[in-house]
């Protein structure tokens, strides 16, 4: 099981090799963010020149992203533009370096394996920075979570994230909550109780209407997926315990992308000191998770 969370993916068997990208969105893997521009009162000169040349060469930064995540990263109905306040952030993160932003939409097991290929500059979706991501890519951290239940309004079926033995549980597929879920099924096993019955869905929206639905008994994502299904069924759901496997969100670089990190580590520190940071997480409902001290590398042992 990893211990660390938060999108809360894990990294699969076979992603040291690239796996092929799935171009999900209606504009053919690009969000049509030609239109993100980079404004020039917001570029920091000295932070612009550590950007390699190969990245800036184009005026742009080429991210990968799995856009089936809300609040932090989705496809909007209407423009099918990729938005959500991980894309805004990031955005704000390459204003500083004088950049736009491409953002193509992915399967999120592609993004490593991608960003590994070269075929992103950067993955910015919800990665837990974790020491088996690490040894493949470097994280630069911006937020933190942990995993959260969520069940119908009133816990109809009684389910305790605890002890949830026997119960149908709704998670999106690839994520730590995967892992931890069939952790949790041993331990049922192991104490001759009924296992978990896990439902595993490609994107974690179908993890949200399962349980609108009444085909599973809960679900378990990253805490602020979690609270923004509660707000955006209508008071259909409620979260039940508590958050739990805090862990950092890490933006994926390549191992040899020089000083890119650095770079972005900079345009993020700016950012929290500017105030731009937190007022992007204020105002998106997602304040709680805030960081104060960003880093490169810091998966917790």
């Amino acid at each position: 099981m990893i211990t660390g969370s938060l999108r809360r993916h894990t990294l699969a068997a076979g992603a040291l090799v690239l796996t092929g990208a799935l171009a999900l969105s209606a504009c053919g893997g690009d969000d049509g963010s030609d239109d993100a521009k980079a404004p020039a009162a917001n570029a920091d000169a000295k932070l612009a020149a550590m950007v390699p040349d190969a990245v800036k060469s184009d005026g742009k930064i080429v991210i990968g992203t799995d856009a089936s995540y809300p609040p932090n990263e989705s496809v909007d109905p209407a423009s099918q533009k990729i938005v959500g306040w991980d894309v805004e952030l990031f955005t704000a993160v390459a204003a500083k370096l004088g950049l736009k932003v491409e953002f193509q939409n992915a399967g999120f097991d592609t993004i490593i394996p991608g960003v590994q290929s070269g075929k992103y500059e950067i993955g910015v979706s919800s990665f837990t920075d974790n020491k088996e991501r690490e040894k493949v890519v470097d994280f630069v951290t911006y937020y933190s979570a942990g995993t959260t239940w969520a069940a119908l309004k009133g816990n109809p079926k009684g389910v305790n994230p605890d002890d949830a033995c026997g119960k149908t549980i709704g998670v999106q597929q690839g994520t730590v909550q995967v892992d931890d879920l069939k952790a949790r099924s041993k331990k049922c096993a192991d104490a001759g109780k009924p296992e978990i019955k896990t439902v595993v869905r490609k994107q974690q929206t179908e993890v949200n209407n399962d349980l609108v639905a009444g085909k599973v008994d809960g679900m378990a994502a990253d805490s602020p997926i979690v609270g923004d299904a509660v707000k955006k069924t209508g008071g259909k759901l409620e979260i039940i315990g508590q958050a739990y496997d805090t862990a950092p969100y890490g933006y994926a670089l390549k191992k040899d992308s020089g000083q890119f990190k650095d770079a972005v580590l900079a345009a993020l520190k700016a950012l929290i000191a500017d105030g731009t940071y937190k007022k992007i997480l204020t105002d998106n409902g997602v304040e709680s998770g805030a960081i104060t001290d960003p880093v490169i590398n810091g998966a917790q042992s």
